[in-house]
């Protein structure tokens, strides 16, 4: 990298890509405008570096921006170069990575330099669903820029210095920032929904990483394999246990048991995330009730349901899985929709959200039934009436309207409790019975969980060749 790459903005891509790969194009590319004495200030590479290089050997293309040169701010020729890359991304089939640090538009560019933002953002749609789109927020992504992360497939934000806001946290009526730091890296991780992973710097590159090496170069050149050295048909003897955290129980289905989470701050009642099996990236999205740390520490408990953010993640996930031509694996262990006044807000919705994901997916699609499912939470979870192609649960799965005794109180409200006693029985033996839905056909094959991992494998090998037709339209508008 030479001298005029360097600084901090020229560190983190060093950091980022395998050394010595890193070509800078648009070096000698400044501002246009004269205006309030603009000739005077010295803005290398106007505030951007932008160029390209590898990561484990996949091509990437790359944009830092220089908080040192005028803030970082966005004018004319800064987003052009932005814009620039995009064009050769897209032409050949690479994903996007941008490392923002920036302090708004260039004020004394106007027009010029509003006009040249709206060009980033309509080149990001052009993009979107074509290749991968990873931002990393460093210092301070505000206003109009911080549209920039939401168009892309997944953000990561520097924990002490990374701001992010369309509106400051002081302009919010009633707000200010000792009150509640909206722009800061824990809200925007755990209440919009945006962010995928808070960390270190050091952290956030690392991750990116691995993302990369994870994901596709485009949706048509799935090149996200690499040779399995686990046992494809390892017995995973303690899964019976992880059905509260499934993060746990998808590292240990997963080859070598590495799974890589996705917006764990939000919806944590739901878990959405890549592995890896028998060499092949698979997404993953599974209902979660249990949150254990690194110690094995219990940190939070959910009651089962699903949330309107849950789901809301679990779509948006799915959305991505399907256009990269990613398969997709489900556990299933939900009892029904979060009952609050919160949740009722947004829920049918998010659940339209959801269920159109998977349903219009034509991605080979896995579900497992670890726990409970129940009524129209579990059919929205991949079930086979939406579109699942292979549908496992463990022999000690629940699978119906709702609890047996529940149902049995309804039915018989009124009666003693030896009759609800005997009918919830009956109830379980007819209708929850994990046999009784394998019986109809919703259900696939029982099996032990601790065959899990084998049998999901075995799944997707089968499922490789699939081609699955939708109707012809534009597009769907849920």
């Amino acid at each position: 990298m030479s001298n005029a790459t360097q600084g901090l903005a020229g560190t983190r891509i060093t950091s980022l890509l395998d050394a010595n790969s890193f070509v800078e194009i648009g070096r000698s590319v400044t501002a246009r405008t004269t205006d309030f004495n603009m000739t005077e200030k010295k803005a290398p590479s106007d505030g951007v570096i932008t160029g390209y290089g590898v990561i484990d050997g996949n091509l990437v293309y790359v944009y830092s921006q220089d908080a040192s040169v005028l803030n970082g701010t966005v004018g004319e020729m800064h987003a052009k170069k932005i814009s620039a890359l995009y064009d050769l991304a897209m032409k050949t089939g690479a994903p996007v990575i941008g490392l923002v640090d920036c302090a708004g538009l260039r004020l004394q560019e106007a027009t010029d330099a509003l006009n040249a933002f709206g060009s980033i953002y309509l080149k990001q749609t052009m993009a979107s669903g074509m290749i991968p789109q990873i931002t990393a927020i460093f210092g301070t992504c505000g206003g109009g820029m911080a549209v920039v992360p939401a168009l892309t497939d997944f953000t990561f934000m520097e924990a002490k210095n990374g701001k992010m806001f369309v509106n400051t946290p002081n302009a919010l009526e009633g707000n200010h920032v000792s009150k509640c730091d909206t722009a800061a890296a824990d809200f925007q991780s755990e209440e919009t929904g945006l962010i995928d992973a808070v960390g270190t710097e050091e952290e956030i590159l690392a991750q990116i990483r691995e993302l990369v090496s994870l994901l596709p170069s485009n949706c048509e050149d799935n090149d996200s394999y690499e040779e399995c050295t686990d046992d494809l048909n390892r017995v995973c003897e303690d899964i019976a246990n992880c059905t509260g955290d499934t993060g746990i129980a998808l590292s240990r289905i997963a080859d070598n048991g590495a799974f890589f989470e996705t917006k764990a701050g939000y919806g944590k009642d739901v878990v959405t995330g890549f592995l890896r099996l028998n060499g092949a990236t698979i997404g993953a999205v599974a209902n979660r009730s249990e949150v254990y740390d690194a110690e094995g520490n219990k940190t939070e408990e959910f009651d089962g349901t699903l949330s309107a953010r849950g789901a809301r993640k679990a779509a948006a996930f799915v959305k991505f899985c399907d256009a990269f031509d990613i398969p997709v694996l489900t556990l299933t262990n939900v009892t029904g929709f979060k009952a609050t006044v919160c949740n009722e807000k947004m829920m049918a919705k998010s659940v339209g959200e959801m269920v159109h994901a998977f349903a219009s997916a034509t991605v080979p699609k896995v579900n497992v039934i670890i726990g409970k499912a129940y009524g129209t939470a579990y059919v929205a979870m991949n079930s086979k009436a939406i579109g699942a192609d292979m549908v496992y649960a463990w022999d000690s799965a629940e699978i119906g309207m709702m609890d047996a005794s529940l149902a049995a109180k309804i039915m018989y409200a009124g009666a003693d409790a030896a009759t609800l006693n005997e009918k919830a029985a009956e109830y379980r033996t007819l209708q929850s019975g994990v046999e009784s839905a394998a019986a109809r056909g919703y259900v696939d094959t029982v099996i032990n969980p601790a065959d899990t991992r084998k049998y999901v494998i075995g799944a997707f090998e089968m499922l490789f060749t699939k081609r699955e037709e939708r109707p012809s339209k534009k597009h769907g508008t849920v």
